[in-house]
């Protein structure tokens, strides 16, 4: 099975694909789509075909392809050898799809590029705005999220003894709310998670980087 991803380095989507096959410890491919704003490769008539939704990231297997990263990274789960990625258990699996979830569908859809490009252009938006825009959803669900954290188990991971698809969103999120001068101080459990994970190969060589010039 040959995998091919369509990846951009700053998306915290494609850094969470990244994360999970990294966990896998499978082998693929990057096409890197470019999707700064004034460049726009999701755009592109060639990309469209391939993904219709134009976002990243995409997963190409043997010639097809898919988007959505949660539900790639559900079907690297039921497809792939190595460690799992949700909970064995169906009621642990349930709230380790919680947590992914309040960062993938409730906090991440508001952040993304397309959004944001909206408040500025739609509404006047200036900077200032959209700091507070972005950092407002992040702090409604990390609010939750920490409280749902505490106390954190003795492994240092949510939902078991690994690392799973709870870190998996967790940390992309974290990256994104730096990157908008967020102040974390009110996360003690979220950033020991996150540190844990810090110590991973797997999370480490999945880190956002800036492809060379």
């Amino acid at each position: 099975m040959t995998i091919r991803i369509y990846d951009y380095w700053r998306s915290s989507a494609s850094y969470r694909l990244r994360i999970a096959l990294n966990l896998k410890q499978a082998e693929y491919e990057t096409v890197r789509v470019n999707i700064a704003p004034g460049t726009d490769e999701q755009f592109t008539e060639a990309y469209r075909k391939a993904n219709p939704q134009m976002r990243v990231p995409a997963i190409e297997v043997d010639g097809r392809v898919c988007g959505q990263s949660m539900a790639i990274i559900e079907w690297l789960d039921e497809t792939l050898p190595g460690p799992a990625l949700f909970p064995e258990d169906a009621w642990v699996r349930l709230q380790a799809r919680a947590f992914a979830d309040t960062i993938a569908c409730d906090i991440h859809p508001l952040n993304n590029l397309s959004v944001l490009k909206t408040l500025r252009e739609a509404y006047g938006a200036d900077e200032d705005a959209i700091k507070a825009w972005y950092q407002d959803w992040i702090r409604r669900g990390f609010d939750a999220l920490e409280e749902i954290s505490q106390p954190l188990p003795s492994s240092g991971y949510l939902f078991g003894d690994a690392p799973g698809i709870a870190e998996i969103t967790l940390v992309p999120q974290l990256y994104n709310a730096r990157r908008y001068d967020m102040d974390l101080s009110a996360y003690p459990a979220l950033l020991e998670i996150e540190r844990r994970c810090a110590t991973l190969e797997a999370f480490t060589e999945a880190k956002p980087k800036a492809p060379a010039a």
